[in-house]
């Protein structure tokens, strides 16, 4: 499949048939992932494929727990609203293949030479650890559409960051950044969602 292809039809994919995602084809998302750009070349990440509907359903337990202890506020539609963000952030239940994206801290070359802590510089330079990990999580998406799969990209769930890291073992250096949902579209057809006009953009500074 062409690139611009792939760009085009790629959709965030939320249903799936009932077959297995093979290791193999998790490998190859991955693999493409690595060839992303990271900040300083330091790939600072890890992926964690998950076939095991315990424990999908254990993870997918604990975010429901987290949602349901948000407070609500006196809107009517509080409750509904809880509703639908439980289902946008526990689908992945029911996904033949959940991939966690973890990453560790980076030390930059500005931290050795200046009286700012991590956090600081990260923060200056508007995280780009965080963008690093959207780099590699988009050649994953594109590399799902040209193998045939359908993917979503979720950050939903990381509202129960704590309790999720300590299911899959993740602990320091290394922390959970977010997850790819990754199977065969439940349906043959899923349009992409309309996006915005070049015009609308585009913005050219000679």
């Amino acid at each position: 499949m062409e690139l611009h292809e792939a760009i085009l039809k790629r959709s965030s994919v939320r249903q799936y048939k009932d077959e297995e995602v093979p290791v193999e084809h998790l490998k190859e998302l991955v693999r493409m992932a690595l060839h992303a750009p990271s900040v300083n070349n330091y790939q600072p990440w890890k992926f964690i494929a998950i076939r095991n509907k315990s424990l999908l359903q254990k993870m997918a337990l604990v975010v429901t727990q987290e949602i349901d202890s948000l407070p609500t506020n006196s809107s009517i539609a509080s409750e509904n609203i809880k509703s639908q963000v439980e289902w946008f952030s526990t689908f992945f239940e029911n996904a033949p293949a959940l991939i966690a994206i973890v990453a560790e801290d980076y030390e930059t070359i500005l931290e050795k030479g200046v009286k700012m802590n991590h956090e600081e510089v990260n923060r200056m330079r508007n995280y780009p650890d965080i963008q690093s990990i959207g780099a590699c999580i988009e050649n994953m998406l594109l590399t799902a559409v040209d193998l045939g799969y359908g993917a979503c990209w979720l950050s939903a769930p990381m509202i129960a960051k704590v309790p999720i890291e300590a299911l899959l073992d993740i602990a320091p250096p290394f922390k959970l950044m977010a997850f790819v949902a990754v199977g065969k579209p439940l349906h043959d057809d899923v349009p992409p969602k309309p996006k915005k006009d070049i015009g609308d953009a585009f913005v050219l500074i000679d």
